[in-house]
């Protein structure tokens, strides 16, 4: 059945949902996780192609959705040019930016909050799709591949798995908006040029910075 079209574009959107989900969607690894188990018999790897160029499209829209409605329309002039600090240091790294997301990518750690903030620095996104296509490719076969065996132990100890899987999540998602949340109130170039921590007001222009003796 997964092989059919109808299916498969359902899957596709489903995951391409999943990933503009800015906080709290639930992973895509376990949902192939859970179409290896459910499937057996499915075509490991035209679900995984599927799935990773859906992935990659809804994190590219998030992305791009930052930048249009949290750079654009919420944040303050003081806080965009804090983190344009960010971006110049990343344009001279690009090898660093594509590592970062690679190694995201191939990880079951959340990307959301790493979109966003790249979302808002408006780096061009061609630089993160390549590598976080690659890196989702190579995971989601290894999830749905793996399946049958997770579904088997999350089977046998159902409830306590459930319980902490989603502690473990909710959790995550609740630092990673704080982290997000200071990703954008930092001073960057205090902290880059001073070593010196320091945040940017909620409203007005950054704090002065006087001249090192």
């Amino acid at each position: 059945m997964i092989g059919q079209v109808p299916a498969l574009l359902l899957l596709s959107g489903l995951i391409f949902v999943l990933n503009l989900i800015p906080a709290f969607a639930p992973p895509t690894w376990m949902a192939l996780a859970f179409i290896g188990f459910q499937f057996p018999e499915t075509n490991t790897v035209l679900v995984t192609l599927v799935g990773a160029v859906a992935a990659t499209l809804g994190r590219i829209t998030l992305a791009k959705l930052s930048h249009l409605l949290l750079r654009e329309k919420l944040l303050s002039e003081a806080h965009r040019k804090n983190i344009d600090v960010i971006k110049e240091r990343l344009e001279k790294r690009t090898a660093l930016t594509v590592g970062l997301f690679l190694f995201y990518a191939f990880s079951p750690l959340p990307s959301n909050f790493l979109f966003i903030a790249y979302g808002l620095t408006g780096l061009p996104l061609w630089r993160v799709a390549l590598p976080f296509f690659i890196g989702r490719t190579t995971s989601y076969s290894f999830f749905i591949l793996s399946g049958a065996a997770v579904g088997r132990r999350l089977h046998v100890d159902s409830i306590e798995s459930i319980f902490y899987a989603s502690t473990w999540f909710i959790a995550s998602q609740v630092v990673l908006l704080g982290a997000l949340y200071a990703f954008t109130r930092v001073d960057w170039k205090t902290l880059f040029d001073q070593r010196k921590f320091a945040w940017v007001p909620k409203s007005g222009t950054p704090p002065e910075r006087h001249p090192s003796r």
